[in-house]
């Protein structure tokens, strides 16, 4: 056991309050601490994984359970396209586990280095039309609750679809099952400067240019975008960056093949970013934007995220370039991705096809939160943040744009009727 003074997050803009840190070394071991009658009556407890997320959803002030400590896991034998692993693996050890199998995940986002359980209990997601979040690839998962039982939940079973996207509030998650597939390469282009109206215009034929489609922008201009960045799979169908979209890029959207490696937030060091070019390569040294030995996006940032249903997704692109000359100049970069559709209670993209847009702010957090209510008044009122990011919306209007949201809450009081895993994040959402 150790105290957390001076322990951030992994931006450095939260300090953990938590009065004691421990790192539990196998799962019974978790158990008993969770079952233990003496152990601080009244303890709260939040499992901290990788520390990538932007507000409190992961802050205590009684007791951090690291999830790194907890035996490493991977089997890919336990399930025909399958793959079981420990909750506390990150995911580029999990990619390097599976590609050495010669398997793959469908999907990744775009950096590596987050823990797999907390991309998962957030919602996480990566970018492509038909490929859903990160936690939709889950098949079974198991989560040490507060009285030290181990709750294990299939798909298909009653409550699997509550589970899955728990924001941390039901226990800690110590195994997950996931699908996987044969592994497969991907390549990925990146084109300058796409015009911003004939992106809009034409945005669906945009995000089905490659398997997974990112644009970029700083905001710095109104007229073009900054980068369009595609990734296509070397196995699937659909037209890349040749022939017909080549001229579609070129013509319609006005964009020009990148010369040389681009890194999304201008001024970046290119090495840290997965090879471009068209130089096709084994999945998860593409699928991320950036290197696992690097520090990701721009180190020293705060971020923010807001998904919408795919059919409000321009109204909400317009609504943010109206807000350019504000936005700009506190932003590293923006992103656009999209996510497909699932039934997860509270995944972003519950029900329906989504839209992400996301901000790498520059780390001048009183005036992001100061600006934040102004883009979220602009935005359409079906727009869901990311858990794990900044956001200013009131937790009883968060909670009224997911539809099993009291379903959740009925769950959560299930899984922990001692309210054992409840922080002040989840006291504002109302659970």
């Amino acid at each position: 056991m150790r105290t957390s003074e001076g322990r951030r997050n992994w931006a450095g803009n939260l300090g953990h309050r938590a009065s004691r840190v421990v790192r539990p070394r196998s799962v019974a071991e978790l158990q008993n601490l969770l079952a233990d009658p003496g152990w601080v009556g009244g303890d709260r407890f939040r499992a901290l994984g990788s520390r990538h997320s932007f507000n409190d959803l992961a802050d205590t002030a009684g007791t951090h359970i690291e999830t790194d400590g907890l035996p490493v896991e991977v089997d890919a034998g336990s399930a025909p396209g399958a793959v079981r692993i420990s909750g506390g693996l990150r995911y580029g050890a999990l990619a390097e586990a599976l590609h050495a199998r010669g398997l793959a995940l469908a999907n990744l986002a775009s950096l590596p280095h987050i823990s797999v359980a907390g991309a998962i209990a957030t919602g996480t997601h990566g970018s492509g039309d038909r490929l859903g979040s990160l936690a939709s690839a889950v098949r079974a998962i198991a989560i040490v609750g507060g009285d030290g039982e181990v709750r294990s939940l299939r798909r298909g079973d009653a409550d699997f679809e509550g589970v899955v996207v728990n924001l941390g509030a039901l226990g800690v998650v110590v195994a997950l099952e996931l699908d996987v597939e044969p592994a497969y390469a991907v390549a990925q282009h990146v084109f300058d400067g796409p015009r911003w109206d004939a992106v809009l215009d034409g945005f669906d034929r945009v995000t089905s240019l490659a398997t997974s489609v990112s644009v970029f922008t700083t905001w710095q201009r109104t007229d073009r975008a900054d980068l369009l960045w595609l990734k296509q799979r070397a196995d699937a169908s659909g037209p890349g960056a040749d022939g017909e979209a080549s001229a579609f890029i070129a013509g319609t959207l006005g964009a020009t093949a990148a010369a040389a490696p681009r890194h999304p937030v201008p001024g970046g060091d290119a090495r840290a970013t997965t090879e471009q070019l068209g130089a096709p390569g084994p999945w998860h040294e593409r699928l991320p934007h950036f290197r696992l030995a690097f520090t990701p996006s721009a180190g020293e940032e705060l971020q923010s995220e807001y998904l919408v249903p795919r059919r409000d997704a321009v109204a909400a692109i317009e609504a943010v370039r109206s807000l350019a000359d504000r936005v700009a100049p506190l932003l590293h970069v923006c992103e656009i991705r999209t996510v497909a559709a699932d039934r997860l209670w509270l995944s972003s993209s519950y029900g329906v096809d989504a839209v992400g847009i996301h901000f790498t702010w520059r780390r001048e957090q009183a005036a992001v939160e100061a600006l934040l209510p102004r883009i979220e008044a602009a935005l359409p009122a079906t727009a869901r943040p990311h858990w794990g990011k900044l956001f200013a919306l009131p937790g009883e209007e968060v909670a009224s744009r997911y539809p099993r949201w009291r379903d959740f809450a009925v769950l959560r009081e299930r899984f922990d009727p001692e309210r054992r895993f409840v922080n002040s994040y989840l006291e504002r959402l109302g659970l």
